[in-house]
């Protein structure tokens, strides 16, 4: 059986320490068998990858990328509330991405295939997911996307 640390090897990928909160409130939030995930932004390396509004500032191409990292620091947001066990999600529920949208552009869900994708690489089919992609003015810190998850635990 694939260990999620396996698959995320495969694909090349090494969660980065879990981003700190920059308001009141928690990374993630466990209850009834469910983690919930806080929006992450796509920060890398302590800085962020993209900000600004699509496709004004930021090309569909590189906010697709940005909402790939967005779901990595979830999920490093998810290894550290799970004490490192990610074989204890047993499916992504439901994804909601937010992308900062000049006015007219309607290419969020493209955008949002940034973070399914990955999710359906990572998981298998228990990453096949609820989705919203929504189109905002603006986002926390100026980001280009932002990522929230439910996920259910095993």
């Amino acid at each position: 059986m694939r260990t999620v640390e396996s698959a995320l090897e495969t694909l090349g990928i090494t969660l980065p320490q879990a981003q700190k909160p920059v308001a009141a409130y928690v990374p993630v939030r466990m209850t009834g068998g469910l983690a919930f995930v806080s929006g992450q932004v796509p920060m890398k390396d302590g800085q962020l990858v993209a900000s600004g509004s699509v496709p004004s500032s930021v090309s569909v191409d590189a906010a697709t990328a940005a909402a790939r990292v967005c779901a990595i620091n979830a999920l490093a947001a998810l290894k550290a509330a799970l004490e490192g066990d990610l074989d204890r999600i047993a499916g992504i529920v439901r994804v909601g991405v937010f992308v900062a949208s000049d006015a007219g552009f309607f290419g969020q869900p493209a955008i949002a295939d940034g973070v399914s994708t990955l999710l359906v690489d990572v998981f298998g089919e228990s990453g096949r997911h609820a989705r919203a992609a929504v189109g905002s003015v603006a986002l926390p810190l100026g980001a280009t996307v932002e990522v929230e998850m439910i996920v259910e635990l095993r």
